[in-house]
């Protein structure tokens, strides 16, 4: 960590330069406070030790010049003596000329010694400009007023000694000061490196990045503040791999699963959605940026459900997609919960932090439970019919049909004829039943493509000459392969595609049957110039019991099972169906075998 740049220890640094000058500040105050007390303590003992010897051996007050002289001699100790009247004139001063002194009453140290004995004062002298410290007694004299004898010592000698002091203290602080900035440079440099270090590895976990600190062989609190980072790094690490693995599963779960799911989120954003969801609401797979629900789920109800989740409510509903072709889903709206502190209480609660919208298709499952209605349906409308026929012709015959010479063996035909109906048509639900279960049995062997065909139209050609109808096999490529097939199967649907092609084709018209190669399977193709059938019925021909014309259907016989039986057979031997036609220009009905192999 560059000096420069580290904040952190100026900061301590300058703080513990600072505190020290403080503190060197307040010892050089406050130590020649002391001393120039001590000081002038000394002084004054000094100075009551002289007053004492002047109590004991008082001068000739009447004597000027004896007065003179005993000042003199008293001043050898050092000190200035001065003898002051009691109106404050100097009468003998050991420093100075007498005449040229002015009147000493307004001095303090002598209104002090007047009145009660003894005065001290610490202050500047006029006379001789400089400070000093004046100590005052008065005497008593036996005969005549009192007299205020006052000694005085000059402050520069403690001057010179508290400078002599200072200059020692601030020697000695100097070298502390140099001492101390560079102990604390040094202390203040490594708490830094060791707080950029944890600041550091702060901002690497704030990305994601794990990797411990170095240990540490400190004790203090930095030391332990590292090492529970460390361990919470660990944690948070453990942490954040399981739920990024689970969440990894579950997202890979969501995307691989077939219905369309979305996470939506408080502020109704579409937080997540998976591969289905994007393909039914037209969304890019892979932009999975917050998008608002009511801009991409264009449906009051499923947005209904959503809002009902996000309140905490589990919804459920079906929803109705596309005109041409709708499709149904099941929709399901659940609330998904997340733990907020509420500080009223100081209690952990669960509380709606948005919703998961599943549509499952059910498509499928409409269409056969509409087959099913259709079928049930189509099958009492299909056996009313002969039966109410068969019972009404009966009722007939019993009460007197059968005296009538004339038309009692027609009534007889007309029974015979739907019974035999009721005999196909039970017939075809029994086959297309054990097609759709699996049990009806199959023997697939090599086929030959060309006797197949020939066959089938052999089989078929006395119905349509009977309507005057051309039928015609086209002759196969040469070298057309074999298909793996159970024969008789196979013969079962090219006839029922030929019987619906001559019952649906005018007279005069014409049918072929060709076959050819497609990749790995052979495609049979049963051509006609009949009615034609409409584009939107083309999804519907192969249902059960579909008729595009149900009167010609039913005045020819169909059970309307056959395209439906083909249908099976063809997707039991792996191959598909399906038809070309436009009304007015015939149709084409295609089915594709696999190859033998």
């Amino acid at each position: 960590m560059k000096l420069a740049r580290s904040g952190l220890f100026w900061k301590l640094g300058l703080t513990y330069f600072l505190l020290l000058i403080a503190v060197l500040g307040a010892v050089d105050f406050y130590a020649g406070r002391i001393l120039r007390q001590n000081y002038i303590r000394a002084a004054d003992e000094r100075l009551n030790s002289l007053a004492l010897i002047a109590r004991s051996k008082p001068p000739n007050f009447g004597d000027e010049g004896a007065l003179a002289s005993w000042a003199t001699w008293m001043s050898r100790s050092g000190a200035r003596v001065t003898v002051i009247a009691f109106d404050g004139r100097v009468l003998a001063d050991s420093a100075h000329d007498i005449k040229t002194m002015e009147n000493h009453s307004n001095r303090p140290e002598f209104h002090q010694a007047m009145g009660s004995g003894e005065g001290e004062s610490v202050r500047h002298s006029h006379t001789l400009n400089r400070d000093l410290v004046y100590w005052a007694i008065r005497f008593d004299r036996p005969s005549g007023p009192p007299v205020v004898i006052r000694f005085a010592t000059p402050l520069a000698q403690i001057n010179t000694a508290l400078a002599e002091v200072r200059r020692k203290l601030w020697e000695a602080s100097l070298i502390i000061l140099l001492l101390a900035i560079g102990i604390s440079a040094l202390f203040s440099r490594r708490f830094a490196r060791r707080v950029g270090q944890l600041k550091e590895f702060s901002q690497r976990v704030a990305i994601g990045d794990f990797r411990p600190l170095m240990q540490e062989s400190a004790t203090d609190e930095l030391g332990d503040l590292a090492r529970a980072l460390n361990d919470t790094a660990s944690r948070l690490s453990a942490t954040i791999s399981s739920l990024s693995d689970e969440r990894n599963r579950s997202a890979a779960i969501l995307r691989s699963m077939a219905e369309a799911i979305a996470v939506i989120d408080a502020d109704e954003q579409i937080a997540f959605y998976n591969e289905a969801f994007a393909e039914l609401w037209n969304l890019d797979s892979r932009n999975h940026v917050a998008q608002p629900a009511v801009s991409v789920i264009r449906h009051p109800d499923v947005l209904k459900l959503i809002r009902s989740a996000l309140t905490g409510e589990e919804a459920r509903g079906e929803l109705s997609l596309g005109v041409a072709q709708p499709r149904h889903f099941s929709v399901t709206a659940a609330t998904v919960f997340a733990i907020s502190d509420t500080h009223a209480n100081s209690e952990n609660r669960e509380s709606p932090a948005g919703a998961v919208v599943v549509f499952h298709e059910i498509t499928e499952i409409r269409r056969l439970e509409q087959i099913r209605k259709d079928f049930v349906a189509n099958v009492s409308h299909e056996l009313r019919t002969p039966l109410t026929a068969i019972q009404g012709f009966a009722e007939t015959l019993l009460n007197g049909g059968l005296e009538d010479k004339q038309n009692n063996r027609r009534f007889i035909e007309i029974i015979r004829n739907h019974a035999s109906r009721l005999a196909r048509l039970t017939d075809d639900l029994l086959e297309l039943s054990k097609i759709e279960v699996g049990k009806q049995p199959m023997d697939p062997q090599a086929v030959n493509v060309t006797g197949l065909i020939s066959s089938a139209v052999e089989l078929a050609q006395d119905a349509a000459s009977r309507k005057e109808i051309s039928l015609n096999a086209i002759k196969p490529p040469v070298g057309l392969p074999f298909v793996r097939a159970d024969a008789r199967l196979l013969q079962q649907v090219l006839r029922n595609l030929l019987d619906n092609a001559i019952q649906y084709t005018p007279a005069a018209g014409c049918i072929e049957v060709s076959a050819e190669r497609n990749g790995s399977s052979i495609v049979f193709t049963v051509a006609d110039t009949g009615i034609g059938i409409p584009q939107v019925e083309h999804n519907r021909i192969f249902e059960r019991f579909y008729r595009v014309d149900a009167a010609r259907s039913r005045e020819a016989g169909g059970t309307g099972l056959g395209l439906a039986i083909a249908k099976h057979i063809v997707e039991a031997h792996g191959g598909q169906i399906w038809v070309d036609s436009e009304i007015g220009s015939g149709s084409q009905f295609h089915f594709s075998i696999p190859l033998a192999t």
